[in-house]
């Protein structure tokens, strides 16, 4: 059985402290860290640039992603992975020729990964599957964290999970949006095996290792069901 993989978004983290929240998310147990890179164009808000990011780097060292919610993600990709991301995600919406930019990302080595909007269809990214390491289908519109989960994605990570398992692809399958305590098992019985949790981690009963464990727990639970 699958273990379920536990992402931290630092979207609302304390912005002027952020070393000490990524060394906080470390010590709390989460196994990886995402940085939710948006430019005001793709999505209407505007957060992290490569160089907040490699002042982060030395704290920690858990695993970086880079969820790049920009138009034209391509311009900057070598500077993602330079300031220590080893997985850059681009939204299937935001390039022209997405086996061209997820093949550049792997030339940069680093793991490349693909993102769907509520809207798109998991067709959108079948016949790029086999270039993907993990495939993230967002679960809220992006832009914003704090959103409600939308429990209308499920068949879409249902159709994601059979269509991975079909062709025996080594695809980490990751939600990202509204992941709580309460909705993460509805997630997993889906099929996610990657779960990114951001106000669910930083606010809510007990420590922040509390939160951490009740998320993993309820994960594990939803994966042994599916």
């Amino acid at each position: 059985m699958r273990t379920p993989i536990l992402v931290a978004s630092v979207l609302p983290a304390d912005f002027s402290e952020l070393g000490q929240q990524v060394k906080q998310l470390e010590k709390a147990g989460v196994d990886r860290i995402q940085w939710d890179v948006m430019d005001g164009r793709f999505v209407p808000n505007l957060t992290f640039g490569p160089d907040v990011i490699a002042a982060s780097r030395r704290h920690v060292s858990l695993g970086f992603e880079a969820h790049l919610m920009v138009d034209d993600p391509d311009l900057m990709l070598p500077r993602w992975v330079e300031a220590g991301c080893e997985i850059v995600i681009v939204h299937a919406e935001s390039t022209r020729h997405l086996p061209h930019t997820l093949s550049a990302i792997r030339d940069l080595g680093a793991r490349a990964g693909v993102a769907l909007n509520p809207a798109t269809p998991m067709q959108a990214v079948t016949n790029v599957l086999h270039l993907s390491d993990p495939l993230l289908i967002m679960t809220v519109a992006p832009g914003f964290g704090g959103q409600k989960y939308l429990a209308a994605m499920e068949p879409k990570i249902a159709a994601a999970r059979a269509e991975i398992d079909r062709r025996g692809l080594e695809v980490e399958l990751e939600v990202d949006g509204g992941i709580n305590a309460a909705t993460i098992g509805a997630a997993a019985r889906a099929g996610a095996t990657v779960f990114c949790a951001g106000s669910a981690l930083f606010n809510g009963p007990g420590t922040m290792a509390d939160r951490v464990a009740a998320l993993r727990e309820a994960a594990a639970a939803g994966m042994k069901h599916n």
